[in-house]
């Protein structure tokens, strides 16, 4: 028998940045909190430079003496630089550790980054960067600053690693926490999660509570605690909640603030980046994959008045994450904006854990603010908060002009669409199509926030909703990126969500009996009527209809099929079938199936599994999904997914954005394109891109006409609020 034992193959960081970044000192504070847990070597690039010019030519030896070997568990042997006698050294070794760090400009080469685990780059401002290098090297350094600054540039120019890094630390300087926040970056990349299982996490967040004796008017209460002026804020409001005939689903309202120790993911191209304080993680691949390494968080022991959500993440998942989920992108989602003032494409998910935040009881009567116990400006902002309700309501103020939309599919070409839909019901390939378009329109000046208040009074629904979020940028960030801005001080516009949806995409409980599943599809739609009598024939035509039952049934049966992937068996169940609720606007045919999770299923997968909404796909959901990207004319982005919170304890609560107004801040070049009466030494135009999606259900037995009439009812509700007509086709 061998008794050759195996070598030691370690986890290698880079860390690499310009001189004077803080990378020495980051590195050594990592280490020091991981060498109680694991091993860990450290390899600093400044021992093997040759000489003042030699940055370029130290690249060669670093990989092949130092990188390779390590790389397979085998002593690095290597020499030192003697900066007196400007010639090689005395020899040296690296032995392979748990972790090894390699620190020093150049750490992230190129020719590195192929057998290096994680590349992390550290930044700073200039002027600062060299103050601390000159302080820490003397006038030695200070003679060669510019010469050596100019390799710097070269190299940098040449391999852009700030870009291909996965981490990124800006700003440190000496702040304690910028390596903890450095090794839970590491933790959530592929492969350091399990290195780093004896490495302590950081322990539960802890939270202050205000209890306020009275169920506060979630929009009075959001605009008291700066939410329309956050960088990135959200209102989870049941507007529905004096009318609705089911209290329950309406009871709390949420409100969740971002601070500048707020995390932000957001996920595009194949990319989830997280800011986080200092810190920004850049993950390639898949977006569900992420969540199930990012939530449930650790929640510590529930405190009275909760509420239904322990702070763990809000925001929203656009419906192009459908291809993590068995449909690739198509001709649709592949197509680009069109027009002079195309808007920038949102994130396709959106994610914030808030520092701040709120939960209306509006059954018990209470309202509960909460900031995380670490946060100096937490009792503050509580105190302006409730100071802010004492005014009373505040009016709205007069509505602009009224957006002028454009349809992306004109009547004719929607009419085509659904025809070939029929086509390939005919040929068997799918039997039921939810057929999408979108309304666009590009305005100057809009007010969010008070379109918003005036949707929420019209549109009551139990999953409305305003959200905004200066996507690109780091969660209350200047425009240096040194994290020194405040959560409502960023000058970028945010984007904004704008929806009163009625329909509940998928509900978690989290209990200790085992964790249960709801989701609630709506498929069948009638306007209102003038009168009550008329309003009473819609509502049973509606529920009489053989042509909306059987989409509804259809897509129930799909929503079943989603959620008995992962449900222990025997528990799954459709507790109401074709069910008639009635909003503002319209009448809604409605079933609800629930499941008890498997326990172990992770609840990410659970989500995925349901992801995109049946209701908006058609069935089968998969093959549809693949014909839809041929028979849309466009991506829908936000549209159709899904909006809400996932609790630190596992809870969660996800409506299907339908209903729902997207506004995006156009760039200023492009909306100078757009108003070109606008002088170039006159101040930069503002303008915002609007998009409401529509659509409906096809099948066999639809009438084109009808279903177009159908379009116009769900538009409806949205654009008679802005004061908007639907566009002539």
């Amino acid at each position: 028998m061998s008794t050759t034992s195996r070598p030691l193959i370690p986890l290698i960081l880079a860390v690499d940045g310009r001189s004077g970044a803080g990378k020495t000192s980051l590195a050594a504070e990592t280490a020091a909190l991981l060498r109680p847990h694991l091993s860990v070597a450290v390899f600093h690039l400044d021992s093997v430079y040759p000489g003042w010019d030699g940055l370029a030519a130290s690249f060669p030896a670093y990989v092949r003496d130092v990188v390779t070997p390590l790389s397979a568990g085998r002593t690095a042997h290597w020499r030192w630089w003697d900066w007196t006698t400007h010639a090689p050294g005395p020899a040296d070794t690296t032995e392979p550790a748990d972790v090894v760090i390699l620190e020093g400009v150049g750490a992230g080469h190129r020719q590195a980054r192929a057998l290096v685990d994680a590349v992390a780059w550290v930044s700073m401002d200039e002027a600062e960067r060299k103050h601390r290098a000159l302080a820490r090297d003397g006038e030695t350094f200070a003679a060669h600053w510019d010469r050596w600054a100019a390799q710097e540039e070269h190299y940098l120019a040449g391999d852009d690693v700030a870009d291909a890094a996965w981490l990124r630390v800006d700003g440190h300087t000496s702040t304690p926490g910028a390596a903890a926040e450095l090794v839970e970056g590491l933790r959530s990349l592929p492969g350091w999660d399990s290195a780093l299982t004896l490495v302590p996490t950081p322990g539960p967040e802890r939270w202050t509570r205000r209890t306020l004796p009275t169920a506060v008017d979630p929009r009075a209460l959001f605009a008291a605690a700066g939410g329309p002026q956050a960088d990135t804020a959200l209102l989870l409001e049941s507007s529905d909640r004096d009318v609705t005939p089911a209290p329950e689903r309406s009871r709390y309202s949420l409100i969740g603030l971002a601070t500048d120790a707020s995390p932000l993911a957001e996920h595009r191209a194949g990319t989830t980046t997280v800011r986080s304080g200092h810190l920004t993680v850049h993950r390639p691949g898949g977006f569900f994959p992420w969540l199930a390494s990012a939530w449930p968080g650790t929640a510590g022991a529930p405190e009275a008045g909760d509420g239904p959500f322990r702070p763990g993440w809000m925001g929203w998942i656009g419906y192009g994450i459908k291809r993590e989920t068995g449909s690739p992108d198509g001709a649709a989602t592949l197509a680009a904006p069109a027009g002079p003032a195309a808007a920038p494409t949102p994130p396709e998910a959106l994610l914030f854990r808030p520092g701040r935040g709120a939960t209306v009881d509006h059954v018990d009567g209470t309202t509960v603010l909460y900031w995380r116990a670490d946060d100096p400006e937490g009792p503050a902002w509580a105190d302006r908060t409730v100071r802010g309700l004492e005014p009373g309501p505040v009016p709205d103020p007069a509505p602009g002009p009224a957006p002028v939309f454009t349809l992306r599919d004109s009547r004719e070409q929607y009419l085509a669409s659904i025809r070939a839909a029929q086509g390939e019901i005919t040929e068997g390939n799918t039997y039921e199509v939810c057929l999408t378009t979108q309304l666009e329109s590009t305005v100057g000046a809009f007010d969010g926030w008070s379109t918003y208040r005036r949707l929420a009074a019209a549109n009551r629904a139990p999953f409305t909703l305003y959200l905004r979020a200066v996507a690109g940028a780091g969660v209350g960030q200047g425009n240096n990126g040194t994290g020194t801005g405040t959560a409502a001080g960023s000058t970028a516009r945010p984007l904004e969500i704008l929806s009163t949806s009625p329909e509940r995409f998928l509900a978690v409980s989290s209990v200790a009996g085992g964790s249960w599943l709801v989701t609630e599809p709506i498929k069948g739609t009638r306007p209102r009527g003038a009168t009550p009598d008329r309003d009473r024939a819609l509502a049973a035509e509606l529920a009489a209809s053989v042509k909306d039952r059987a989409e509804n049934i259809m897509i129930t049966d799909l929503a079943r099929n989603d959620l008995s992937r992962f449900a222990r068996p025997g528990s799954l169940a459709t507790t109401r079938v074709c069910a008639i609720e009635s909003y503002p606007t319209v009448h809604q045919m409605v079933s609800t199936v629930t499941a008890q999770l498997e326990p172990g299923v992770p609840r990410a997968d659970a989500l995925a599994a349901a992801f995109p909404p049946g209701s908006m796909t058609g069935a089968p959901k998969i093959s549809t999904m693949d014909l839809l990207e041929r028979l849309e004319a466009g991506p829908r982005g936000v549209y159709s997914g899904v909006a809400g919170y996932l609790s630190a304890d596992g809870a969660a609560d996800l409506n299907v954005l339908i209903r729902t107004l997207v506004a995006v801040p156009v760039p200023a070049a492009a909306a100078a394109a757009h108003r070109p009466g606008t002088t170039p030494a006159g101040p930069a135009p503002q303008a915002t891109h609007l998009s409401l999606g529509v659509g409906g259900a096809i099948t066999a037995d639809s009438v084109p006409e009808e279903e177009w009439d159908e379009v116009r009812t769900k538009a409806h509700g949205v654009l008679r609020v802005l004061g908007s007509e639907f566009p002539e086709a």
